[in-house]
């Protein structure tokens, strides 16, 4: 049995089915461009996973064989990026970076203060009712206000909203990151409408994608081996290769019984891409150019 293949003891990742280390193995400064970390001590607004911190997930990182991430603010923590940047500085400010969510009002000093602990970006989560993440009134607005920093804005929305929000997407002054495989429904795949206006933002360089969050965009599930996937995955990857991330999305918050099992999403990107090289850019060249990672 190949080493990457060894069974691991029970448990040995919290909030994760992983058992054994992946098929492929992960190229030097491959980047997990999409976690969220908890911190049970810190106050919130709702529920937070357990188990789901800075020394969980560095066990994950060590299996997978990782070494940049891109912590993505939780929900439960509204505005409060306290979580956040802590972890940046936890697991390193030269490996890690993050993506906040801001009030509408935010005063420079505060976005400047959030540049320097790490953030690059602010994410807008409308796929499911959010209030503390503002409306799409606010997202201009606070593209507007970010843009001298660099930053970019991360949409997850639906597909339908994507769609009807074409002309906001279009009239954004800063790039914008699409969550997990642009949510289109299983059921129509690139058929919706919101498929060709994402890969024209795409190949236009305005816009990027995370091949993330399979488990969310299946209906044969885990026990299918999530195929139902390939074709989008794969779309994606032959429309815009240079403008794509991978992400993990631990610690899988919306499957609170049965966790996605993490090696067999990271060895998707394997078998999406088909190439080592191909790959390697999306672990690695593209979210240095998209975060900002200096050469290590």
């Amino acid at each position: 049995m190949p080493a990457s293949a060894r069974p691991l003891p029970p448990a040995l990742i919290p909030n994760s089915a992983a058992r054994r280390g992946p098929v492929s193995p992960a190229p030097p400064m491959a980047c997990d461009a999409h976690l969220h970390i908890y911190d049970p001590a810190h106050p919130a607004a709702g529920p937070t996973p357990e188990n789901a911190g800075v020394e969980q997930y560095r066990r994950l990182q060590a299996l997978l064989g990782l070494s940049r991430a891109v912590i993505v603010q939780p929900r439960p923590y509204g505005t409060d990026n306290t979580v956040t940047l802590r972890a940046i500085a936890q697991l390193g400010p030269a490996r890690t970076r993050g993506i906040a969510v801001v009030d509408s009002d935010i005063g420079d000093a505060a976005l400047q203060a959030l540049h320097e602990g790490g953030i690059r970006g602010i994410r807008f989560s409308f796929h499911a009712p959010n209030t503390k993440a503002g409306g799409f009134e606010a997202v201009e607005r606070l593209a507007r206000r970010i843009a001298p920093l660099g930053w970019h804005v991360q949409l997850h929305w639906t597909a339908d909203q994507i769609a009807r929000q074409r002309d906001l997407l279009e009239r954004l002054p800063v790039a914008m990151v699409f969550d997990h495989l642009g949510r289109l429904p299983p059921a129509d795949g690139m058929a919706h409408p919101a498929f060709g206006i994402v890969r024209a933002l795409l190949e236009s360089g305005r816009a990027w994608l995370k091949l993330s969050g399979a488990y969310l965009n299946t209906r044969h599930g885990v026990r299918g081996g999530y195929h139902d996937t390939d074709a989008v995955a794969r779309a994606w990857i032959e429309s815009a290769p240079g403008q794509l991330v991978w992400g993990s999305d631990w610690p899988h918050v919306t499957e609170p019984v049965d966790k996605p099992d993490d090696t067999e999403l990271f060895d998707l990107l394997s078998r999406w891409c088909g190439t080592q090289a191909l790959q390697r850019q999306i672990l690695v060249d593209n979210p240095a150019r998209l975060y900002g990672f200096a050469a290590d």
